[in-house]
């Protein structure tokens, strides 16, 4: 089949209008945004989908992912502000703002985000102590994102986050640390138990003052009362003495038989009681015995007989006391005097 002039017109035409579609027409992926130059000039960006251009005329100059991506910053030796070297790698997570500015203002857009943080985190961590550094990280990422996400401003970039991921130092320094911690702890609990014992001798000493204080006040509240009892006796006895004193004024001589008999019996009772004998001889005449013993019935009669309506007997004699039979020879010589049982009085 031979074909003529007009039809490979007509067929050159269709194929130049297929070209001149697949030419001006552009489809963005979402996540991506396209810079559109125009004779070698960035005119504008295509968003994500269907897009037109002016075949020949334009094209696309930069396809730039505006999705958030991470960067992994290698290891890198650190002198610190003590003269440690430690060794350091971090993870940056940055974001395209501005195409233009990113396609445009910058090249190699990751290579120099990566220098720039390596950078910063060389003079963050440079100008910290080694304590400060391994107890400060989030510190030192504050402050990394803040001078990294200022200085790529300009390019169109947003750095959201920067973070320390591993910081090494040398292993001698590592195994002193570990001393200094051991010891601190040491010191720490040694300060502990110091303070626990004095605030135990402290309680302590609390204790026996409240004790000694509680005791004071007994020994005070019992003296009070036995001087209150003694008072008490005291006027019980002046006030008797008194009595006594006014009967004997009065000629009563029951009165003086009464208070003879009674201190003669108290006396009877100290010398029974006494520890210090196991027999005890009383140098007692009868004639004193029968006269105070008479004396006391009489005030008995003359207190009980007369309530009653009964009459009054006359007292019976005291029955002889038997003498006491011994069973074994008495370790002592007799006593030729019988009043007296101190041989050497």
């Amino acid at each position: 089949m031979l074909f003529g002039g007009f039809d490979i017109v007509v067929i050159v035409l269709v194929i130049f209008v297929i070209l001149v579609l697949f030419a001006g027409i552009k489809t963005v992926p979402q996540g991506y945004r396209y810079t559109i130059e125009r004779f070698g000039r960035y005119t504008r960006t295509l968003e994500p989908g269907l897009n037109l251009i002016t075949p020949f005329i334009e094209r696309v100059g930069a396809r730039l992912n505006v999705m958030e991506q991470v960067l992994n910053v290698p290891t890198q030796e650190v002198i610190t502000k003590d003269n440690a070297s430690v060794s350091a790698d971090a993870v940056a997570f940055y974001q395209v703002l501005n195409a233009a500015q990113s396609a445009y203002q910058v090249a190699n857009l990751e290579n120099a985000i990566l220098n720039l943080t390596m950078t910063n985190i060389r003079s963050v961590m440079g100008s910290m102590d080694l304590d400060e550094l391994l107890s400060n990280r989030d510190a030192i990422n504050d402050r990394l994102l803040r001078v990294v996400d200022e200085a790529v401003q300009p390019w169109g970039i947003k750095v959201t986050r920067v973070e320390i991921k591993d910081i090494q130092p040398p292993r001698d320094l590592v195994d002193a640390m570990a001393r200094q911690m051991k010891a601190e702890r040491e010191k720490r609990a040694q300060v502990l138990e110091a303070e626990g014992s004095r605030n135990a001798q402290i309680l302590r000493a609390e204790g026996a003052k409240q004790s000694a204080i509680l005791q004071a006040e007994g020994q005070r509240e019992a003296a009070f009362r036995n001087a209150e009892a003694r008072e008490r006796l005291a006027e019980a006895e002046a006030k008797a003495t008194k009595m006594v004193s006014e009967a004997i004024a009065a000629g009563d001589i029951q009165a003086i038989n009464y208070f003879v008999a009674q201190k003669y019996t108290e006396a009877l009772t100290s010398i029974g009681s006494a520890s210090n004998s196991k027999i005890v001889l009383m140098p007692m005449e009868a004639s004193s015995i029968l006269s105070s013993l008479g004396g006391i019935g009489a005030i008995a009669r003359e207190v009980f007989g007369d309530a009653g309506n009964g009459p009054t007997s006359p007292p019976l004699p005291p029955r002889p006391r038997p003498a006491p039979v011994r069973t074994t020879p008495p370790i002592n010589p007799p006593n030729p005097n019988p009043f007296n049982p101190d041989p050497e009085r």
